[in-house]
């Protein structure tokens, strides 16, 4: 390098870990966050994606960016239970109506409340799947219907499960197909999605609209702390204006794989079914103590769960009447 030249700045190699499985979207879009980084930063980062689980899985990911295993880190707040209790809120069975207004509405509440659980790590932002609904090998009227079916669920949904008077087990999206198959479950509590994009459709039959309880799962987007804070900060301010545009993208990749694992389903001749007013009644009435003891317990830790919990009502309210624009 001559001695008037313009010194430049080293690369930086980062490696980003993924649950989703390569061809899942939402793999597809952290690869095109990471390629957008890298041009707008004019190859200053560079950005190695693992999907599928490949570097971390989905409960060691989390963990796996606080020790620099990974560089950045994408997964759900639920396959970590308990280490994100303010932030677990948003996974509560509070009728979200589809994935755009879930990703908008976990967005508002983390950057609103900037809570101190992920302060280890550096949040990019979060997105969140449409309403989860039930998908079954034999058909789901009413809730007698659901008494002593085993469940695949996921976080808060496990709790859903049993309020709603079956057995939940326990297992990331991965597993949940050859459980299907092989009968270790009955049915799955998942966004309507995954009957396409983990191809779970081809080992059920039965779809139960269950938005009345509609629930969501909030996955986060992470940086390792030590590795944020050694960018530039033109760098940083770049990122952040990435993941701005990003969080629509999730939000609307959400909304659209829905309506693509409902034509899925549909192609595959599965049946449909609309709980009655009353019957949705009764699934809201059984999961409301789950409502009130979650925050409790969130409140008794000193945190603010009921504010949380009254904000997230309040802008699903605001989505499902078309005034949150």
């Amino acid at each position: 390098m001559t001695g008037c030249g313009k010194r430049e700045r080293a690369a930086y190699e980062l490696t980003y870990s993924v649950f989703f499985s390569p061809t899942h979207v939402q793999a597809k879009l952290a690869e095109a966050w990471a390629k957008e980084i890298g041009e707008r930063s004019g190859g200053q980062i560079r950005i190695t994606v693992f999907s599928g689980g490949m570097l971390t899985k989905a409960e060691q990911c989390y963990q796996g960016v606080v020790d620099g295993v990974s560089d950045i880190g994408m997964s759900g707040f639920a396959y970590a239970r308990g280490r994100f209790p303010l932030l677990e809120l948003l996974d509560l069975p509070v009728g979200y109506p589809d994935g755009m207004s879930a990703t908008r509405i976990a967005n508002e509440i983390f950057f609103r409340w900037q809570p101190e659980e992920t302060a280890d790590t550096k949040i990019m932002y979060l997105h969140a799947h449409g309403p989860g609904i039930l998908a079954s090998k034999k058909p789901v009227n009413t809730l007698a219907d659901m008494q002593g079916m085993k469940i695949r669920a996921t976080g808060f949904s496990s709790k859903i499960v049993e309020s709603l008077g079956a057995s939940p087990i326990s297992m990331p999206q991965g597993d949940t197909y050859e459980a299907l198959q092989k009968g270790v479950v009955d049915a799955t509590f998942c966004p309507i999605e995954a009957l396409k994009g983990w191809k779970q459709g081809e080992v059920t039959k039965c779809v139960t609209d269950s938005a009345c309880i509609g629930y969501t799962t909030a996955f986060y987007v992470t940086f390792n702390k030590q590795k944020w804070e050694s960018l530039p900060e033109d760098l940083q301010k770049m990122i952040l204006q990435v993941n701005k545009e990003w969080m629509a993208k999730h939000g609307q990749a959400w909304n659209d794989a829905d309506a693509q694992g409902t034509e899925f389903a549909r192609g595959l001749r599965h049946t449909f079914i609309q709980l009655s007013a009353e019957e949705q009644g009764v699934w809201r009435e059984k999961v409301e103590p789950l409502l009130v003891d979650t925050t409790a317990k969130v409140d008794q830790r000193g945190l603010p769960g009921s504010d949380v919990l009254k904000e997230i009502q309040l802008y699903i309210a605001a989505a499902r009447s078309g005034e949150w624009k």
